[in-house]
């Protein structure tokens, strides 16, 4: 059941993806690519590689300790880490890289939506070389301070190294901080600051000013200070994915790019334009923010955008369907 939705998703995400986002692979760092590593089956988070340059961090929503370096030049993976010193991860959900280099896991799934009284993040140093090999990870245990919950998105702020953590949930989630300093000997509490919509995964801009969640419909980008949103968010024109997971920025901020689970997923870049989140949206009279003018599909694909959304919208339904069958099973 699982692996026909899959392909139902990867199907409308086909019919989906916008001419407009297209981009020339393997030319260049930062730029679409499709993950060929036939090991990824399930790209549940996406990390730019601080030490080296056009290397995205990914691994799939699974119980094996591994993390891929996937070069955006090629689509390969350049290499494989296997994370020691943790135990047998549950549901892997987000990754992101810290301002000292280190690489944190959130292995923050749950989805039976709370039965599970704590969650884990691992954090090891990113490699000086990238090669196949094992690395000593810390295991950090993580408790909610209003009680157990499902997430997917962990973000580590690049400026104070805080870690949060966004919650999902149908009804919309909530954004999490955790506490100033991680501590491997304790239990670690972290504590609501704001509410979010439903959220698939998240990343901090590399100046720390913004922060972009996506669903699996939609994206937004917020302003960020003083450790909490600063506004109502400005729509990004995100692509259409069947199984929307992941979002990062490039290493400059210039971008975003946006990753999705299935064999041979692609990674889709979207510019951060003159005209979009950058800019300080403007206000109607009424005080409601009037977000600038986003990116659009080109005329004549806009019936198939909309045909492909109302697949995507169904196949993604029978999803959330059958994963509540499972937890009830």
């Amino acid at each position: 059941m699982r692996s026909a939705l899959c392909a139902l998703g990867a199907a409308a995400a086909l019919v989906l993806l916008p001419a407009a986002h297209a981009r020339a692979e393997g030319q260049e760092p930062d730029r679409d690519f499709t993950i060929e590593d036939p090991r990824i089956t399930e790209s549940s988070g996406l990390a730019a590689s601080r030490a080296h340059p056009g290397i995205y961090w990914t691994h799939n929503d699974q119980d094996a300790p591994l993390i891929y370096g996937v070069d955006s030049r090629t689509g390969k993976t350049v290499a494989t880490l296997t994370m020691a010193g943790v135990g047998t991860p549950r549901d892997m959900e987000a990754i992101a890289v810290g301002p000292d280099g280190d690489i944190y896991v959130g292995d923050i799934g749950d989805n039976r939506d709370g039965t599970w009284d704590h969650v884990w993040i691992y954090r090891f140093p990113e490699p000086k070389t990238l090669k196949d090999q094992t690395v000593k990870a810390r295991q950090y245990v993580v408790k909610y301070a209003d009680g157990a919950r499902n997430a997917e998105a962990l973000m580590v702020h690049p400026k104070t190294g805080r870690v949060y953590i966004a919650s999902k949930n149908q009804k919309g989630g909530g954004l999490y901080a955790g506490p100033e300093h991680l501590s491997s000997s304790g239990t670690n509490v972290f504590r609501r600051v704001d509410d979010v919509p439903w959220v698939t995964d998240g990343a901090f801009s590399p100046d720390g000013d913004r922060l972009v969640l996506r669903g699996y419909f939609s994206a937004e980008e917020y302003a960020w200070k003083d450790g909490r949103l600063a506004d109502q968010g400005t729509p990004i024109a995100a692509p259409f994915q069947g199984q929307a997971e992941s979002v990062t920025y490039t290493t400059d901020g210039s971008a975003f790019m946006f990753g999705s689970e299935g064999k041979n997923s692609r990674v889709v870049r979207v510019d951060r334009t003159s005209g979009g989140p950058s800019e300080e949206p403007t206000r109607t009279p009424g005080g409601t923010p009037k977000p600038p003018a986003q990116a659009t599909p080109a005329d004549g694909e806009k019936g198939n955008v909309t045909t492909g959304f109302l697949v995507l919208a169904g196949a993604t339904v029978l999803v959330v369907g059958v994963k509540r069958l499972l937890r009830k099973g």
